[in-house]
């Protein structure tokens, strides 16, 4: 549920300049809420919004090619290197300046293995040049320019194991890669850890929609895309412009009560989560309308607005979760007034390392259908464990 409208007009510019962070192509507010972890937001919006804008300029040039190029794998993977080695960047830049004291971890996806070797020489040349592209372009860092071996470094600061001491950034650098490769959506998705605990996050969604996608929402002319979402410990959610067009917003889950008028997201791919699993909990649930299938944590943020009351998540047997696919998103939803649990109702652990331990899957609602929705997903669990194979118990 949206607080307040998006002001139309009303440019983030706008603002004293003292809440500002310059990002060349229109300011960065701070986060502005008081939130004794204000600045490492204004950082991480800072390193996302930058980052974005790489994976856009990589998608346009994917997307122009002829259907045979769009196979080539290496376009999303200069843009995952990319996009971590900016994030990694500033992150680290701003550091030094602000928290010199402290030791900085990062825990990523990507390491730069391939990257030394002879035959990614040549992806290292590109992921370099577009870097420096995306620093020059956005005039605010001034006359950097970063070395094949600083941009190898900045990828490998993300090797942190994480654990439950300190503080660690979580990222993924594109999160929802089929998503990024269609066109469609992925996220730069950046939390904060601190003894274990998700305090911050921020979600860059750039081709997420500015208006609802919900099922049954009013259908908007309002075609503008690009939304980030940002959120700390006790200081709530907010949404803002990736291009920092318009006032950012406060933003609260759904309050609807009724399982059967609760529309429920989870992921496009169906060899990505148990969609007939989750076909069931919406049988059980009363659920009428159909699933909102979008890539990547960009379901965090939309059902952290409002567009979905319940999001799923039960992967196939084997996966195992990892933290960064989860530790912002489950803070913008938190901070939105929701929850975030797996199969058992326990709240997800970022403190065991890189990898969350799960009870079967990920479900986020709001506090009113928690109980329900828990105890739908049981259900159908229970339902699933005794459906002889080769059926689907979603026709039970």
């Amino acid at each position: 549920m949206v607080n307040e409208k998006l002001g139309q007009g009303s440019n983030l510019a706008a603002a004293p300049k003292s809440e500002m962070r310059s990002s060349g192509q229109g300011d960065v507010p701070s986060f502005g809420t008081g939130s004794s972890y204000e600045d490492d937001v204004a950082v991480a919006i800072r390193a996302v919004t930058l980052a974005s804008r790489l994976c856009q300029a990589v998608q346009r040039k994917l997307l122009s090619k002829e259907t045979q190029a769009k196979a080539d794998k290496s376009p999303v993977t200069v843009a995952d290197y990319g996009s971590q080695a900016l994030v990694s960047w500033v992150l680290q830049r701003e550091s030094l300046v602000d928290r010199a004291a402290l030791r900085f971890s990062m825990v990523a996806e990507e390491d730069s293995e391939d990257l030394r070797t002879e035959d990614g020489s040549a992806m290292l040349e590109r992921i370099t040049q577009l870097v420096n592209e995306t620093i020059a372009a956005d005039g605010s860092f001034g006359p950097v320019t970063l070395s094949k071996d600083d941009v190898l470094t900045a990828i490998d600061r993300g090797s942190s194991p994480g654990g439950p001491d300190g503080r660690h950034w979580v990222l993924d650098p594109i999160d929802g890669t089929r998503g990024f490769v269609r066109g469609d959506q992925y996220a730069v998705a950046l939390g904060l850890l601190e003894n274990g605990k998700v305090v911050a996050g921020v979600l860059g969604c750039p081709n997420l929609p500015l208006a609802s996608i919900g099922p049954n929402g009013a259908v908007s002319s309002d075609k503008s895309t690009g939304c980030l979402f940002a959120a700390s410990k006790g200081a709530g959610t907010t949404m803002h412009t990736m291009d920092g067009s318009l006032t950012a917003q406060k933003v609260h889950v759904s309050d609807v009560c009724d399982s059967k008028w609760a529309a429920f997201c989870e992921s496009y791919e169906a060899a990505h989560s148990k969609q007939d699993l989750t076909a069931n909990i919406a049988r059980i649930l009363g659920v009428s309308a159909p699933p909102i299938r979008i890539d990547s944590q960009c379901k965090y943020g939309a059902m952290a607005r409002g567009d979905a009351v319940i999001y799923l998540r039960f992967p196939h047997a084997g996966y195992r979760e990892k933290i960064w696919d989860h530790a912002a998103g489950s803070i913008v939803i938190t901070e939105a007034g929701g929850e975030v649990f797996d199969a058992a109702g326990k709240a997800l652990d970022f403190s065991k390392g890189r990898f969350l331990d799960l009870e079967h899957g990920i479900v986020a609602t709001n506090s009113h259908l928690k109980d329900a929705v828990l105890a739908a997903v049981q259900t159908a669990i229970k339902e699933e464990q005794n459906v002889p194979k080769g059926e689907s118990s979603s026709h039970l």
